[in-house]
């Protein structure tokens, strides 16, 4: 099972994933930016559907691992999905940082908008979760991706209220590390 890292600078963000993520297994809440985290192999990017990475903590994660990972988003998306990903998809790519070596990009958007009382950050997230699960099964053991850092999804731009996205985030990770039996 990977261990899902929540990072949440404000505040009420973080009161909002302890409140409904308090005692989940294999998740961990950080109280500030991802930068903080000190560990982590996968960082998950909620950007828009052309890969526009320039605001909010996507503009972070650009600073952060440079702008190189953005252009190889945006050729990701060229070549696989002729330009525009659409919301609810996500796929991983190499972030060219040794410590922290993939990127879930995962959009909660098609262009920047606001996405409160929709269920884009479900669909997001789940999405996420599921492109590490596949990423994971197809991989050599030391190219796994065993701890992921998602920011608080659609909480920025998309102006969805905390409660929102840690109950939707919540119910995407309990679809995933719950799954139906066959």
């Amino acid at each position: 099972m990977i261990k899902l890292i929540l990072s949440a600078p404000e505040p009420a963000m973080a009161a909002a994933f302890e409140c409904y993520f308090q005692n989940t297994d294999n998740v961990e809440i950080i109280p500030g930016p991802f930068e903080t985290v000190p560990e982590f192999d996968c960082m998950v990017s909620a950007a828009n559907s052309f890969g526009l990475m320039d605001g909010g903590v996507d503009a972070a994660i650009t600073t952060y691992f440079g702008t190189q990972l953005q252009r190889r988003v945006q050729k990701y998306i060229i070549q696989e999905y002729f330009g525009e990903q659409p919301v609810g998809t996500a796929f991983i790519t190499e972030t060219g940082d040794g410590e922290h070596p993939w990127l879930v990009h995962t959009p909660t958007m098609r262009v920047p908008l606001i996405i409160d009382g929709t269920d884009a950050v479900y669909n997001a997230t789940r999405a996420a979760l599921l492109a590490i699960f596949q990423h994971n099964k197809s991989v050599a053991e030391y190219k796994k991706i065993k701890s992921v850092v998602f920011p608080a999804m659609g909480a920025g731009c998309g102006q969805v209220p905390p409660e929102s996205v840690a109950r939707q985030m919540k119910l995407a990770w309990d679809s995933f590390s719950n799954p139906p039996k066959a």
